[in-house]
């Protein structure tokens, strides 16, 4: 049964699978890479492992924003960080969950029509130590994050938050351009080199 999956979930094991398009290998763990539904093709021969992809999506058809939800104040949504300022952040918000239950309920907001914008203020980001967040150190440009609404704003705007065990950076990319994994709460390492980097982290599922 297809599995709904965003980047940094794993999706198997190179025990008992090949990985295959929209994925990548962390040790023995096969991770997605982008957001979609696995899609496992069989093996070929008894000698041979089943592969497991995630497929890019299709076109979006051109009626879909009839049909795609709004945010509202309690809604679980993922972003992408596109400009990191002194007191805030801004993001385009990816993926809407009307129901705030389960990831496999998301629905894709991002089709050329409906672009939702988010605002992540400094003080929304954390519930403690408020006062001593260095914005760079909890999110950076291109962090997807998992935040919850917390104001409607305007028509296109809507105010987010990230506090909370369960909220903040769930897929990132390192200074050297490698998928990094979480640390700690707050850090997240290079896969590949090692190195940390300071991130608020969301809590893995």
């Amino acid at each position: 049964m297809a599995t709904f999956v965003v980047p940094g979930q794993v999706v198997g094991s190179t025990a008992t699978h090949l990985p295959g398009p929209g994925t990548h290998v962390y040790e023995t763990n096969i991770l997605a890479s982008i957001i979609g539904r696995t899609f496992t093709i069989p093996a070929a021969t008894k000698n041979d492992k089943p592969t497991i992809s995630v497929p890019r999506p299709g076109p979006t058809p051109s009626n879909i924003s009839a049909a795609t939800p709004l945010p509202k104040v309690g809604s679980v949504v993922l972003c992408r960080v596109t400009r990191v300022q002194q007191r805030q952040v801004s993001a385009s918000i990816l993926l809407i969950d009307p129901s705030s239950e389960d990831v496999t309920s998301y629905t894709t907001a991002t089709n050329d029509e409906i672009q939702f914008q988010a605002v992540l203020r400094r003080e929304d980001i954390r519930t403690h130590e408020k006062d001593k967040i260095v914005m760079n150190e909890m999110y950076r440009v291109g962090d997807i994050i998992r935040a919850a609404v917390i104001s409607l704003g305007d028509e296109r705007n809507y105010y987010v938050s990230t506090a909370g065990n369960d909220f903040g950076v769930v897929v990132a990319t390192s200074g050297a351009g490698n998928a990094m994994v979480p640390a700690s709460w707050r850090e997240m390492k290079d896969a590949v080199t090692g190195q940390g980097e300071s991130r608020k982290v969301a809590k893995p599922s």
